[in-house]
């Protein structure tokens, strides 16, 4: 039986169990225990409110098949709709706390696991819309689900920490149309509408379209933005088995005075004035357009085979015009630094990238051992175009320009913009590359016993850059494995042991044979043990152990030859962790969502000129602790719930050294149905904590946390 068709046959027996209910007949009189249609029924499980809630038991993400989340020898850890919803978040910024052993490093990006983090995938097809400086938003994602550890042996080349996947939403069978209004501090305005359901009476055609749009005046002067997302899809089933899925999403993102740099510090981590001080001027802006186009086919052509087959489109055009803040200087020679210089910044970025990937899973058995057999291969390619110009400053002692500088305490904006600096007489710099990624992977999933499954995978893969400026290409291959093992100690109790390499090639910066390159890939290995269990069918808890190894990281030796900065590819750094996930009900109507996580990233080896991201021994934006939390209470009496939550991480370094201040903040949250309305309120930084998401370098500073943020929202459904 495939799988559709075991969801089928799974849906129409609740159908008509729950009809069988309704129209019941008058009771039968009861039989003899020996009457021949007497039989017995399959226990039923009964979860608890968290558990039905908050908990997903699969994500393709781990395996490309669907093996349950218990048996996945590797840690993975999935935040669902429900808790996207509940936590009002709007952005992937926001449920950084439901994530063990991920924090802030910029405002768009993360670090996961001890290491920077940028390797995206959406419906687990590589590639980001939001390239460059946007934050991915989340009106039309289902939920993210997050791998932790190299993944080269099922997406090829990436990051060490782990990789993140989005699963956009889908065309439902059943109809759902909704209407929803926000409004909040900071002249926050939203709307959105979508509406999902089948197209035909027999609903072999279904559907689902989505709009949001967003403005608000921003937390920071002259930080302003507006958000448009439009997002369409079709369903068609495709014979017996089949299902055809195309998608289309148009993303536009206007950010005034964009968000690029932070807010000066001491080496303290102390702000050195107000937390809504910006270098940007109010004509400073960010306009990001992105257009993704996404086919997918599945089916069953036979009873122990699945395969399917996506392809995903997408163009990025950004172009950025900012004030880059250079340093402080004390102008009046009073002993304070009190006034930033500034260059200005006109920065032009296209992407334009295709990516396809066919898996097939075939079911089989050797004897007493039953295989999950994985083929699958992949291909990506990206084209990346960048132009940009730069006036200097008018503080230079030599080489000066037209660009004003600003003052940190008191700012005076509007004196000049970038159409003062004739931007015409000044001359471009590009890049144009273009990068391909091609690669073919085996994994087998095998039942040993009915308490112990082993799994293996193996890839290879492929890659060109080519500069096509220079009319340079450097290429080359690499193999990725990961074993791993799960043995089930009791019902709800599984302990799980992997092994897992990755790669991640250098970039074509810095592949110049100039600079001594070309250089082999970076490597990455974990060691991984960890407890996956259901307790008392009220507490999911996750436990994770780690240490991974990261080498062969090219940085500059120091040397120059012909004018040259010469690279070598040298280097390791370790991380070494542990994380935890507890998801449970207190009581029937009380539910915690905990996770935690313990790092400590550590450079032990990195040649007489240091890594890149780090600061002497320790990485940058890389707190040893962090812990998150999420509580919700339900009242049933009033058809409402009230939530709690707090986020701590711990103290960090910035690239530069100055410290990073541990700071906790506090989330609440109440929400009430009342007949086809929902009503929802959220406080965010509930007591209006000071504090640094991150930090980068001395000159642009801290990223400041949000303040004390208030949204209300009304949804009507129909």
């Amino acid at each position: 039986m495939t799988r559709r068709s075991l969801r089928l046959s799974t849906l129409g027996l609740a159908l008509t169990l729950a009809c069988a209910s309704a129209h019941a007949a008058p009771p039968a009189p009861p039989s003899s225990p020996s009457s021949p249609d007497v039989r017995q029924l399959d226990a039923v499980q009964v979860l608890g409110r968290a558990q039905t809630l908050y908990r997903v038991d699969d994500a393709t993400v781990g395996t490309r098949t669907d093996t349950p989340l218990a048996l996945v020898p590797q840690s993975i850890q999935v935040v669902p709709r429900e808790l996207i919803e509940d936590q009002a978040a709007r952005q992937i910024t926001d449920l950084y706390r439901s994530i063990s052993g991920i924090s802030f490093f910029s405002y768009a990006g993360v670090t996961l696991r001890g290491f920077r983090q940028e390797n995206v995938l959406y419906d687990g097809l590589r590639g980001d819309p939001y390239a460059g400086f946007s934050v991915p938003q989340l009106f039309n994602i289902e939920r993210v689900e997050v791998l932790k550890g190299p993944a080269g042996a099922l997406y090829g080349g990436g990051d060490a920490g782990g990789v993140i996947n989005y699963v956009t939403r889908k065309p439902k069978a059943t109809p759902e149309r909704r209407i929803e209004l926000q409004a909040g501090n900071n002249d926050f305005r939203a709307a959105s509408i979508e509406a999902t359901g089948p197209m035909n009476t027999a609903g072999s055609v279904r559907y689902r379209a989505g709009l949001y749009g967003d403005t608000e005046q921003g937390v920071r002067w002259n930080a302003d933005s507006e958000s448009v997302i439009g997002d369409a899809s079709l369903a068609f089933d495709v014979g017996d088995t089949g299902e055809l899925t195309l998608q289309f999403t148009d993303i536009t993102q206007n950010l005034g005075g964009n968000r690029l740099r932070g807010v000066p510090v001491d080496d303290n981590g102390s702000f050195l004035t107000d937390r809504r001080w910006n270098h940007n001027e109010a004509t400073d802006f960010l306009d990001m357009r992105a257009k993704v186009a996404l086919a997918q086919y599945r089916f069953s052509p036979s009873s122990n085979l699945d395969v399917d087959v996506g392809a995903r489109w997408f163009e990025n055009n950004e172009h950025q015009i900012y004030h880059e803040p250079m340093g402080l200087i004390d102008r009046n020679r009073d002993g304070v630094p009190e006034w930033m210089t500034r260059q200005l910044r006109n920065q032009i970025r296209d992407n334009d990238a295709f990516t396809a990937n066919g898996n097939a899973v075939w079911g089989v058995s050797t004897g007493n051992i039953e295989h999950k057999v994985l083929f699958g291969a992949d291909v990506y390619q990206q084209d990346a175009d960048f132009t940009a110009q730069t006036a200097n400053s008018a503080d230079l002692a030599r080489g000066a320009g037209p660009v004003p500088g600003i003052d940190l305490f008191n700012p005076l904006y509007g004196a000049s913009s970038w159409r003062d600096y004739n931007l015409a007489t000044l001359p471009w710099r590009s890049t144009s590359t273009r990068s391909k990624r091609y690669g073919g992977y085996l994994q087998d999933e095998l039942t040993l016993t009915p308490r112990w499954h082993v799994l293996a995978g193996l890839r290879w893969d492929g890659f060109k850059d080519d500069d096509r400026i220079a009319g340079t290409r450097v290429d080359g291959n690499d193999i990725s494995w990961r074993l791993g093992s799960t043995y089930t100690v009791r019902e709800g109790v599984n302990v799980y042991a992997n092994i897992a390499s990755g790669f991640m090639p250098q970039s074509a910066a810095n592949q110049s044979a100039e600079a001594g390159g070309p250089f082999d890939a970076e490597r990455s290995r974990q060691w991984e043990v960890g407890l996956k269990s259901l307790l008392a069918e009220r507490v999911t808890l996750n436990l994770a152990a780690y240490r991974i190894d990261r080498s062969n990281i090219v940085q500059a030796t120091g040397e120059i030859v012909d004018g040259v900065n010469q690279l070598a590819a040298l280097g390791l750094v370790r991380s070494t962790g542990m994380e935890l996930d507890l998801l449970a009900d207190v009581t029937e109507r009380w539910v915690l969502n905990l996770t935690y996580a313990y790092n400590d990233a550590r450079v032990k080896d990195a040649g007489s000129n240091g890594i890149t991201n780090a600061s002497g021994d320790r990485f940058a934006n890389a707190p040893q602790n962090k812990l998150g939390l999420w509580s919700r209470y339900d009242l049933p009496a009033i058809n409402s719930a009230i939530g709690f939550g707090a986020d701590y991480v711990d103290e960090r370094v910035s690239l530069d050294g100055q410290r990073v201040k541990p700071y906790t903040v506090f989330d609440m949250s109440w929400k009430t149905q009342w007949q086809q309305w929902q009503f929802q309120a959220n406080v965010k930084n509930l007591f209006d904590k000071v504090y640094a998401a991150s930090g980068f370098t001395e000159r642009t500073g801290h990223f400041p946390g949000e303040p004390r943020r208030v949204y209300v929202q009304a949804a009507y459904a129909f």
